[in-house]
């Protein structure tokens, strides 16, 4: 098969800044304009879902031309006894997670799993030998998920922190075909991430790209296509806790389509509610002062000290993708959208009120995105006829473990900062 030839068919990767055409350019992460993302352009704009019980029925819509086997896709289901408590009449849940009674199966508990299996086919596709994923725990699961249940001969290697080794589990055994590198105690998220931009000038190795990332953005994509497909029309608002702000943009860029296609949305895109975890909140503190550029002498003075009070610790990202042209600054423009900051005690106690309606537990960042729906019901920020789209970016874990043997991804070498001496670890991976 003609892989370049077969893309091309299904969809081209424009430039947001320059509009150049990438689409021959492989595992394209950018054109050489330095603050614009990439985005798909597909064929078919009408979109088109089959038969098929994954996240593939979107398969016109995702960026690849094969499909790696895979049983997860985001379930979206009426709340009741949620929607209740909060005088909601059209409250819908996007449950990303592991929870068989609502044939929910992503198996490592996140909708990081929607963005896994087109990065990493993507990644085939092109040739790519090695992909460097930089994570604190979703984003790594998934993707060890992915390359452990598939017969691609693609190597993973993980960046992830010494302090989250206990979210590096998985619900079967490890691939060989995965190094994981670990920061010592005291570094961050942002520190990881460092790291791993350090670990992509080896030879041979290529950064999975995050935000920048069209195969992530599509993929996470699917959560809207899947609720506008369970509804019948896209929601008026749409809910989600934001770190890097990928899921933020992934949301818009599909409404973007959705309107194109003209049957499931006619009149405004969806608004956006993003939310942060206090007392991290750059994007938030940015919004709030309508400033395009983040200040970190402004929206995060202390970084490292804030983080480390932060329940939902997947929401740390020191880099987010809010002021490139196509990130979050643009889509919370083009929606007349909102940010909204949570508490700790907010998140926790969203989460108990959560798992005691709904009837399954939900992980942190998700309940930051709850607590900012109960404060947006409680300013008066919704009318109880609106359509609500609640997006659960995570829940079921304690199911899970229940139901299944847990494997621990144990680290091949730690390091103690992101400036450390890589020769060692040159040795590891080349």
């Amino acid at each position: 098969m003609d892989i370049n030839s077969s893309a091309s068919n299904h969809y081209k990767i424009i430039c947001l800044g320059c509009h150049a055409d990438v689409s021959g350019a492989g595992y394209a992460l950018r054109c050489g304009c330095d603050h614009a993302l990439l985005r798909t352009v597909y064929r078919d704009s009408r979109l088109a879902v089959t038969a098929e019980d994954s996240m593939w029925r979107f398969a016109a819509w995702l960026p690849t031309v094969d499909k790696l086997p895979t049983r997860g896709r985001s379930v979206t289901y009426k709340s009741e006894a949620f929607a209740r408590e909060l005088g909601l009449s059209d409250l819908f849940i996007s449950f990303n997670g592991y929870w068989p009674e609502r044939n929910a199966f992503l198996e490592t508990c996140s909708f990081k799993e929607l963005e896994s299996p087109p990065t990493v086919q993507r990644a085939v596709e092109s040739k790519v030998k090695t992909l460097v994923v930089s994570s604190v725990g979703n984003t790594a699961r998934a993707f060890a998920h992915t390359v452990s249940t598939t017969s691609t001969d693609l190597k993973l290697v993980l960046v992830g922190l010494e302090s989250a080794i206990g979210k590096l589990w998985l619900p079967e055994p490890p691939s060989e075909n995965i190094t994981l590198v670990v920061l010592q105690r005291g570094n961050d998220y942002s520190d990881a991430i460092a790291l791993g931009d350090r670990l992509v000038a080896l030879p041979g190795l290529t950064p999975e790209g995050g935000a920048m990332n069209v195969a992530r953005r599509d993929g996470m994509g699917t959560v809207m296509l899947e609720a506008a497909v369970a509804i019948g029309r896209a929601p008026d608002h749409y809910f989600q806790a934001v770190g890097s702000g990928t899921g933020g943009i992934a949301a818009w860029e599909a409404s973007l389509r959705l309107k194109h296609d003209g049957r499931f949305l006619e009149g405004p895109l969806p608004k956006l509610h993003l939310s942060q975890n206090l007392p991290f909140a750059p994007m938030v503190s940015a919004w709030n002062a309508c400033r395009r550029t983040i200040d970190p002498s402004i929206d995060m003075p202390d970084a490292k000290k804030s983080i480390a009070k932060i329940h939902a610790d997947v929401l740390s990202n020191r880099n987010p993708a809010y002021s490139v042209k196509g990130g979050v600054f643009d889509a919370l423009k083009s929606t007349n959208g909102q940010m909204y900051a949570v508490s700790n005690s907010e998140a926790r106690r969203a989460a108990r009120f959560f798992e005691d309606l709904e009837g399954i537990d939900i992980v942190p960042a998700a309940a930051v995105a709850a607590a900012s729906l109960i404060q947006a019901v409680a300013h008066g920020g919704i009318d109880d006829s609106d359509v609500v789209l609640l997006n659960v970016t995570g829940g079921g874990a304690q199911k899970l473990k229940e139901d299944k043997s847990c494997y621990q991804i144990k680290p091949d070498i730690c390091l103690a900062s992101p400036e450390a001496d890589l020769s060692e670890l040159r040795e590891v991976l080349i």
